[in-house]
């Protein structure tokens, strides 16, 4: 007789939830992905997938998609706000790292993740209720008065993770008085060009990145970092409306460069930046958590997607490690191998220091490789091993 395939709910169809179901899929897993939205809306942000992420994607079979639709930066450029001298710049080829760094808009990395699963994997208007774990099976309650069972579940859900509320208890993301601005708008609108790099300009308190989004440079992407009020929030803050002369106020006096890209936007959107600090931990049983559910950060070194997609790839290991017939221990391993190096991307990130300067070795980063790093062994408890 053959084996059954262990049943994993994901819930939330985000990268990292769209990420899991592709390689959970890849050792044999039956998975569902419950997303809350109706529809999937493309909403105007660029993503940057560097090689640590890229190289995951290639696993996955989408990246060659994806290089059809995306910019490849000569470098990762840092300027000084004003006088643009250069900060530090890390040119990126793909033999670096042996995978490329990419930038995208958003909607096309999500929509080759889409791609990549069957049609009936994903499962629309399904808001999460509840969850109800016997040790053995989870059972799932929606909005929408159905449920479903299943041997698992991994909450994909976001900074607002209900899964996480559930299993680790209720806490508030931290917003430390920091926005964003965002737009991606059609380079034409431009009098000029800009930098053939991902740039980030320097300012004093405040920070602008730069990127072209497609290959032939028809459409950029900028986002912020300006000090704000820390009662300025929204709940839906990735849909929330800026204003544009705020923003370029914000950005008076910054390098003619910055001037030209804020002078030819046409509107932009404005979300709070949101953190948390890390889990003690990341499961309890057979459920468990994934990307900005546990490891929510600041946009700042553009690790936040990345990192969901990396964890979808060890997590399928662990699993995978135990033939799927102990999902309580594959959960525990995949903790293990990966909150050390998601508490020390975090905390990086929250500091706002990577590549200002300096020449630090960035390779433990952009060099590191999910589907082959070696990987740790938890013990019973949800004490985590030591791992770069």
């Amino acid at each position: 007789m053959t084996k059954k395939k262990p049943s994993i709910a994901i819930i939330g169809a985000g990268m990292g939830g769209l990420a899991a179901a592709i390689t959970l899929r890849k050792v044999g897993i039956d998975v569902t992905v419950y997303e809350q939205a109706p529809q999937f809306l493309r909403v105007g942000a660029g993503i940057q997938m560097l090689p640590n992420s890229s190289r995951v994607l290639r696993g996955m079979g989408i990246l060659d998609r994806l290089r059809n639709v995306s910019f490849e930066p000569y470098s990762h450029l840092n300027r000084v706000w004003d006088t643009g001298e250069v900060k530090r710049e890390l040119p990126m080829p793909e033999d670096l790292y042996g995978a490329p760094f990419l930038c995208m808009h958003r909607a096309d990395l999500h929509e080759a993740l889409c791609s990549a699963l069957p049609p009936e994997v994903i499962k629309l208007n399904k808001k999460l209720t509840g969850l109800d774990h016997d040790g053995s099976q989870v059972d799932v309650s929606f909005a929408d008065g159905t449920r479903a069972t299943h041997d698992a579940v991994v909450g994909a859900d976001g900074v607002h993770s209900l899964v996480r509320s559930i299993i680790v208890g209720k806490d508030a993301p931290l917003h430390k008085g920091r926005i964003a601005y965002r737009a991606v708008f059609e380079a034409s609108r431009m009098p000029g060009e800009i930098a053939p790099s991902r740039t980030k300009w320097w300012g004093i308190d405040r920070h602008i990145v730069i990127y072209y989004t497609t290959p032939d440079r028809s459409h950029l992407y900028f986002v912020t970092s300006v000090p704000e009020p820390a009662d300025w929030v929204t709940a839906e803050s990735w849909s929330s409306k800026g204003d544009v002369k705020e923003l370029r106020a914000a950005y008076e006096g910054f390098h003619p460069e910055v001037q030209m890209v804020l002078d030819a936007c046409p509107d932009c959107h404005k979300w709070a930046i949101l953190e948390r600090e890390p889990l003690p931990h990341w499961s309890d049983g057979r459920v468990v958590l994934l990307g900005d559910a546990c490891h929510p950060m600041t946009p700042y070194m553009a690790q936040g997607a990345a990192t969901s997609i990396e964890d979808a790839a060890v997590l399928a290991r662990c699993v995978e490690a135990t033939d799927g017939e102990d999902l309580d221990r594959a959960f525990r391993d995949y903790e293990a191998n990966r909150k050390p190096r998601t508490s020390r991307i975090q905390a990086i990130s929250s500091a706002n220091t990577w590549m200002s300067g300096g020449n630090d070795d960035p390779s433990w980063l952009y060099g590191y490789d999910a589907w082959n790093v070696p990987l740790a062994v938890a013990d019973a408890s949800h004490a985590t091993a030591s791992v770069g």
